[in-house]
């Protein structure tokens, strides 16, 4: 989330800053072969666009999605657009952004991920992360540190090191040649520093596919990123928090949470991926002008949905394998360490 108080819009929300917290649902039935529900033989996308649709009018606010899903014979479906191309805060989920930019200096050789960057105490953010948590500094870090902290554990700080090497107006330049149109970060007077500024959900779509399929970066930046979206250290209270380890493997995510004069927002977005590390499904959930402001946990209703709807879209393509991947994506399975 981000630690950006001077800039909101003092509200008084009263009593609907309490909204009230949705009980636990149970997860959604498991879908059966061929990509059906095994309730009622439905397709599994209409089992997605229904569970879209409850889950949205329970958690209240305004949503802005996008859902796509692997045919069985390949190709891409679009299973839920819902106000798709609303231009609107990303909040952390920009952080995908930021790092795919300081990935592509990396690919045209211009930076690398051991270059070392000093971290001093006149750079911390506090909010969400670990560097502020140090509360002594004076390190030397890498590039692959401070990118691994961004999206591992949505570090505030680490927006600030990744600035350090891609300035703001060349991260908008970066993407607006890889064909995004809103995508941007919000330039401010120090050149090395931005807010996170805006995207769509089919933007976001767009990149999380083309990361996915390696033609947004190289085969070998595009490993890196994803490795740490799908490591199960990660975000679990959303999408991925009625899931097995292994499963949550599988699962490539990142969370965004802030508020502003209209409420509060919570977004995820990721990509699942078959049992083969070929991607299947990608989801875009944005949804702002919500209550709970101050909740940042997993009882937050539009978290809940999350949680509700990754269960039920992860059961949808349980039957489905991508047949045309490009490249396949795999992460090591999680062996615990006790020491030593």
């Amino acid at each position: 989330m981000a630690d950006q108080m001077s800039r909101r819009v003092a509200i008084g929300i009263g009593a609907a800053a309490a909204a009230l917290v949705a009980t636990p649902r149970s997860a959604t039935a498991a879908s059966g072969a061929g990509g059906v529900s095994s309730a009622g033989a439905l397709p599994a996308s209409q089992v997605i666009r229904r569970a879209y649709r409850r889950e949205k009018t329970q958690a209240g606010g305004v949503w802005h999605s996008h859902v796509a899903m692997v045919r069985a014979a390949g190709g891409l479906d679009v299973v839920v657009d819902d106000d798709a191309d609303r231009v609107t805060h990303g909040y952390s989920v920009q952080k995908l952004a930021v790092a795919v930019a300081v990935m592509d200096k990396i690919d045209r050789g211009e930076l690398s991920l051991g270059q070392r960057l000093d971290l001093t105490g006149d750079i911390i953010l506090g909010g969400s992360g670990i560097y502020f948590l140090h509360t002594v500094w004076g390190d030397e870090i890498t590039v692959a540190n401070f990118l691994t902290a961004l999206l591992l554990v949505s570090d505030n700080t680490a927006v600030r090191m990744c600035g350090r090497v891609v300035p703001a107006l060349e991260i908008n330049e970066i993407l607006a040649a890889k064909g995004f149109t809103h995508t941007r970060v919000e330039p401010v007077a120090n050149p090395n520093r931005f807010f996170l500024g805006v995207t769509t959900a089919r933007e976001t779509h767009d990149l999380l596919w083309r990361l996915a399929n390696k033609t947004l970066l190289s085969t070998r930046s595009s490993d890196f990123l994803l490795g740490i979206l799908r490591w199960i250290n990660g975000y679990h209270d959303g999408i991925r928090r009625d899931m097995s380890s292994a499963e949550r493997s599988r699962v490539a995510t990142k969370y965004g949470a802030d508020y502003d004069s209209l409420g509060a927002a919570r977004h995820e977005v990721g990509i699942m991926f078959d049992p083969t590390g070929a991607p299947t499904l990608t989801y875009a959930f944005f949804a702002d002008s919500l209550g709970d402001l101050d909740n940042y946990g997993g009882t937050h209703p539009a978290v809940r949905a999350h949680a509700s709807l990754g269960r039920t879209m992860f059961n949808a393509i349980s039957p489905i394998t991508n047949p045309t991947p490009r490249s396949p994506h795999s992460i090591p399975r999680f062996h615990p360490v006790n020491g030593g």
